[in-house]
């Protein structure tokens, strides 16, 4: 059938970008690392076209960044570009838990089953990466860590808003990576507040979910402050 191909193509361009973001959040692919579409594409064993796809995906998102002569590359990450993201996170979280003062309809009765099974899936994700962040392992809680944002602003309505944030977590991820790596022993030092948040909006205590952002932030920062300085 003519599409096919397209559909094929597409799909191995999003397999091919899901692997490079993975290999970047896990710390594999280091900061300054540089490398072609004909690298990538002999290391997959794939064609050229949905590598360059793939990769120019990625830089969009800000997790690669391109150069015209030298190809692609990890960006390396410095501690005012880490600050400026918590910032324009914060912004944006912000800005979501003020349209549920007003009575967000998703959050408007907590008691209705539709938004008490979103909620209760939400929670399970944010468990999932408590539990990843007690034993130290990072892979495991970034992975978690995104879909419990993910999830938790879908229940907002706006998918805009979603991938806005989506994409400035991924950032602020490969962004923490380059210093969090440097840590041979993570148990006790990520931060793992993500179900007291959701109760926290369950009971629909919007002052203390901003306080637990805000703490968030503040641990956040304050680990990446204190391993920049070495």
């Amino acid at each position: 059938m003519p599409g096919n191909g397209a559909v094929t193509r597409s799909t191995l361009r999003q397999q091919i970008a899901d692997a490079l973001r993975d290999e970047v959040l896990a710390g594999r692919l280091q900061p300054g690392r540089e490398f072609t579409v004909k690298e990538i594409a002999e290391q997959y064993g794939v064609s050229a076209t949905p590598v360059r796809e793939a990769l120019v995906d990625l830089s969009a998102q800000g997790i690669l960044e391109a150069d015209q002569h030298r190809g692609f590359s990890v960006p390396e990450c410095s501690l005012d570009d880490y600050r400026g993201m918590i910032q324009a996170r914060s912004l944006v979280i912000d800005g979501m838990f003020q349209s549920l003062v007003g009575g967000h309809p998703a959050f408007r009765d907590p008691e209705d089953p539709r938004t008490a099974a979103a909620l209760a899936t939400v929670r399970r994700r944010g468990e999932e990466a408590q539990r990843a962040a007690a034993a130290g392992d990072l892979t495991v809680l970034i992975g978690y860590d995104l879909r419990f944002w993910r999830e938790l602003s879908a229940l907002f309505g706006n998918p805009y808003l979603a991938d806005f944030l989506h994409r400035l977590r991924v950032q602020s991820w490969v962004c923490a990576v380059q210093y969090l790596r440097r840590l041979t022993d993570l148990r006790g030092r990520l931060w793992s507040g993500h179900t007291e948040l959701v109760d926290a909006l369950a009971r629909q205590d919007f002052t203390t979910a901003r306080a637990v952002v805000a703490a968030y932030n503040a641990h956040s920062l304050a680990l990446i402050e204190k391993l920049a300085a070495g």
